[in-house]
């Protein structure tokens, strides 16, 4: 079952949607990358919680807040203010027992698009994202990360 939880506001304004999807890939990734003894912990702790009480359990978090804001303010960019409002958002696309899930925590539920091979989520994912970006083609701010392999 895939690791899903709703979009939090883990610093006093907001725009966590970032850490949240990283959180996402992480977690449901966790059999293949070692995600050290804080995530760990916090995996552990939610295994018996619907997404909204994750969320939650994130909110509470003073280390995982603290990695956040540390992460923030080490980009190549000035991260927005806590109370800004902002036009961006992260979701992201896991497989999971053999199935590809959009894992966005404005939603209530993760989507499922289907059944995915491994070999397979990389190409289905960038289909998935071609399909939002034709709803809006003059929309030009699209990033695209992949955690992947390296052999």
């Amino acid at each position: 079952k895939q690791w899903y939880q709703r979009r939090v506001a883990i610093t006093a304004g907001g725009n966590a949607c970032g850490t949240v999807g990283i959180l996402h890939s992480l977690l449901n990734n966790s059999d293949v990358i070692s995600i050290g003894e804080t995530l760990t912990k916090f995996q552990s702790d939610c295994s018996t919680v619907d997404p909204t009480a994750r969320a939650a359990l994130l909110e509470n978090s003073d280390v995982i807040a603290s990695k956040h804001a540390a992460a923030a303010s080490s980009g190549q960019t000035a991260a927005p203010s806590a109370d800004e409002k902002i036009n961006l958002h992260f979701v992201a696309f896991v497989r999971v027992d053999g199935y590809m899930y959009e894992l966005d925590g404005r939603k209530p539920n993760a989507v499922s698009w289907g059944p995915c091979q491994s070999d397979e989520l990389l190409s289905k994912a960038a289909r998935t994202c071609q399909a939002y970006m034709a709803c809006d083609p003059q929309e030009m701010r699209f990033t695209v990360v992949a955690l992947s392999k390296t052999d």
